[in-house]
């Protein structure tokens, strides 16, 4: 039986972190499996791993980064200077206990999950290691990050990307930059379908994901806002947690709309699928998504979706008309006024429904693990 590593920074709350743990539940059937994370922020990862999977923590130190930016938004001479130096230093040891582990590895496969760590697999790995990049995040045509993935992939075999969009623009880059690696595209997938679909007779919407500036949950708050003053029926569940909690709460609260959201904060499998259940309509108002699992994870509910089409991801699981909608532009009225009309046609919402729900089956685990297994051998 073959061994697979996968590299990670650490099994907190992430997107890249629930795809590490549901590879690596996927995986541990066909293959010995093991993941070497550098950072260990909690005493248990955030998201359920096989117990079969290793798990091998790297170092005792967590990112000060938090601490930093405190420091410096306080002014704070001393403390910035002091907390600079404790970065350095982590920085120092993250590095040595990344490549003492990658040099010392004995399997036959690495997966790395960052372009940080793409670029001392592929100079520090054994010879007969396969070593594999695993990449989730949109360039958006920004030339810095183009040629940081494109270093970091140089001594690589392959990069695998969640979208045919990236497969697109990285193997074109690669072969201007006579780069090697071979592009190949996988997408994310889900562990678990819903052995049933929503009935959609409710007017309860949703939209999931860390509350971090690029996913443009101020904006939902708005698109809501529009959408109460139409329809007074309508809820929201904005589901997660991250650094604009409580601007977004703020907001909430500024716009009278308070009865009619909650922020239940982050929410574990079961407490999300219960959610989904009681929910007939997703939102997503966020700047850029590679692939969008949250999308494909309402879309197996049977919920139908409404994105920006600026979120990459969306218009690779979004047909238009078909199992959801694109709204151009960041238009919020045009978003809003799409979701009223939706809740109040249940034959459409039905319809919308039923198709995203055929849409999330091509993303269930076995289908992509196939694609997986043809990949590792």
């Amino acid at each position: 039986m073959k061994k697979v590593t996968i590299l990670a920074l650490h099994l907190g709350y992430g997107g890249i972190e629930k795809c590490i743990a549901a590879l690596a539940n996927s995986l541990v059937d066909t293959y010995k499996v093991e993941i070497l994370a550098i950072y260990k922020l909690y005493d248990e990862p955030a998201f359920y791993i096989d117990p079969k999977v290793h798990i091998r923590y790297l170092s005792k130190v967590v990112p000060n980064k938090n601490d930093f930016k405190y420091a410096v938004k306080r002014v704070n001479i001393f403390k910035i200077i002091k907390e600079a130096i404790k970065a350095l230093n982590i920085l120092r040891i993250k590095r040595k206990v990344l490549i003492d582990a990658i040099d010392s590895c004995d399997s036959d496969i690495i997966i790395s999950t960052r372009d940080y760590t793409n670029k001392y697999l592929g100079e520090y790995r054994n010879n007969n290691v396969i070593a594999i990049g695993w990449e989730h995040n949109h360039p958006h045509g920004d030339k810095v990050i183009m040629k940081r993935l494109r270093n970091s992939c140089k001594y690589l075999d392959k990069l695998v990307v969640v979208s045919r969009e990236l497969k697109h623009i990285y193997s074109e880059d690669f072969k201007n930059n006579n780069i090697k690696c071979q592009v190949e595209y996988i997408p994310n997938f889900l562990e678990k379908i819903p052995k049933k679909i929503n009935k959609l007779d409710n007017k309860n919407i949703i939209s999931v994901g860390r509350l971090e500036p690029e996913k443009g949950f101020l904006d939902l708050v708005s698109v809501f806002k529009l959408i109460e003053l139409k329809d007074g029926e309508a809820y929201l569940n904005l589901v997660g947690d991250g650094s604009q909690k409580d601007k977004i709460f703020k907001n909430i609260v500024d716009n009278n709309i308070s009865r009619k959201v909650k922020m239940p904060g982050y929410l574990d499998f079961e407490e999300l699928n219960k959610l989904y259940e009681e929910t007939s309509l997703y939102l997503m108002t966020s700047y850029t998504e590679s692939f969008g699992l949250v999308l494909i994870e309402a879309m197996s509910h049977g919920i139908p979706v409404i994105a920006f089409s600026c979120a990459e991801g969306a218009k690779e699981l979004i047909n238009n008309g078909v199992n959801g909608y694109l709204i151009n532009n960041r238009n919020e009225h045009e978003m809003a006024d799409r979701a009223v009309k939706l809740l109040n046609n249940p034959d459409k919402l039905k319809e919308l429904g039923e198709n995203a729900r055929t849409t999330a089956l091509k993303y269930s685990k076995d289908e992509v693990k196939k694609m997986w297994i043809k990949l590792l051998g």
